[in-house]
């Protein structure tokens, strides 16, 4: 799995989003329209016209299914009744089958998919919240925030009675999940099992960012609830603190060309330092050499290379300077020319094309 530092952000239960998925063989008993229910369950809706990931369609015993977590295929479910007669691989452009298929499992479209029965238990509590809220607001004489959470509050009630689902869900993740208000968040941490390796890439950069997410969207929680646009519980929805991450660490391995001192910390004895390259190409030798003449002595090495039949990429330190050098150049009969961020797009690939042909 390769993930940003996001992945210290809050998702749903695991346990709830393995109970949400499907599976399907050849031959297995069980009804189209039972097949369908979980899918709209799963926060697929159906289409049938934009067919497209989190969607699906179904046209008499033929179900098509595009997953979420797929790539460019598409599923296609054929039914005898209640039974499922064939499982295909299908381009969802063409409709062309890929493959015949003999287990597919379809994951939830949402990680923020759970049970009616828990559903309903959150919109209890959300409501229970809502009135706290309302009244503290009016307590302190702000009726146009206590308006506004209301109505804002009533809306997603409405679209997860509805639907199960609402714009900005998340933020009522700890109603959903039953967590107790502060605890920490599900991350995709708790998706692994107990004995997983974490890779920290850029480990002298990944880790401060770790540390500054909690509070960045503490701050930004902060002016939501202040002025009504969400529930105090969506303070819940949030980052894993460092503390809380450095807990769900199993074993870990940062990587860095400059670890900090966090890591070297922490590796203690185990640091590995690599020696060899992945590609096998070494730095090229660098020669530095005295301001005196070193217009001269470009020259001179051009034309070293023009002899072997090679090309000369010069670099300089502003634009004025490439013009000016460019210049020069042609005053000496030397074949050049000068590119920077002023040169328009199609002039430019005339300028490279030149460079390839070596009329440059």
């Amino acid at each position: 799995m390769v993930a940003s530092v996001s992945c210290i952000y809050g998702l749903g239960d695991p346990i709830d989003y393995e109970h949400m998925i499907i599976s399907l063989r050849p031959n297995m008993q069980v009804c189209r329209d039972v097949v369908l229910k979980k899918l709209i369950n799963m926060q697929y809706t159906r289409n049938e016209i934009d067919f497209k990931r989190g969607t699906f369609r179904a046209k008499g015993d033929i179900v098509e299914i595009y997953p979420s977590d797929r790539g460019e295929s598409a599923i296609r479910v054929e039914f005898w009744g209640d039974e499922i007669e064939k499982i295909s691989e299908i381009n969802p452009l063409t409709g062309k089958t890929i493959g015949l298929r003999e287990h597919v499992m379809i994951f939830p479209n949402s990680h923020y998919v759970t049970s009616k029965e828990k559903m309903e238990r959150a919109i209890d509590s959300i409501e229970k919240e809502k009135q706290e809220q309302i009244e503290f607001f009016k307590s302190q004489n702000k009726l146009i925030e206590a308006q506004r959470i209301e109505e804002r509050t009533n809306f997603d009630i409405e679209m997860m009675k509805e639907t199960g689902f609402c714009q900005g869900i998340e933020n009522y993740s700890r109603h959903i999940s039953g967590r107790e208000p502060g605890s920490a968040p599900f991350t995709l941490f708790d998706y692994f099992p107990k004995d997983f390796l974490l890779l920290i890439d850029e480990s002298h950069a990944t880790i401060p960012q770790v540390r500054a997410m909690y509070n960045g969207d503490r701050a930004r929680k902060d002016s939501l609830v202040k002025y009504g646009f969400r529930l105090p519980s969506a303070y819940d929805n949030r980052p894993l603190t460092f503390n809380e991450f450095e807990q769900r660490i199993n074993q870990v391995i940062f990587v860095s060309a400059t670890p900090a001192d966090y890591e070297k910390e922490h590796a203690k004895d185990n640091v590995v330092e690599q020696i060899i390259r992945p590609t096998g190409l070494l730095d090229p030798k660098i020669q530095v050499k005295p301001v005196e003449n070193q217009v001269d002595d470009l020259i001179e090495q051009i034309r070293i290379r023009v002899k072997k039949n090679e090309r000369v990429l010069v670099t300089t330190l502003t634009k004025k300077m490439a013009e000016d050098l460019t210049s020069y150049l042609q005053s000496v009969d030397i074949k050049v020319n000068y590119m920077h961020s002023d040169i328009k797009a199609l002039e430019r690939m005339e300028i490279i094309r030149n460079l390839r042909l070596r009329r440059i």
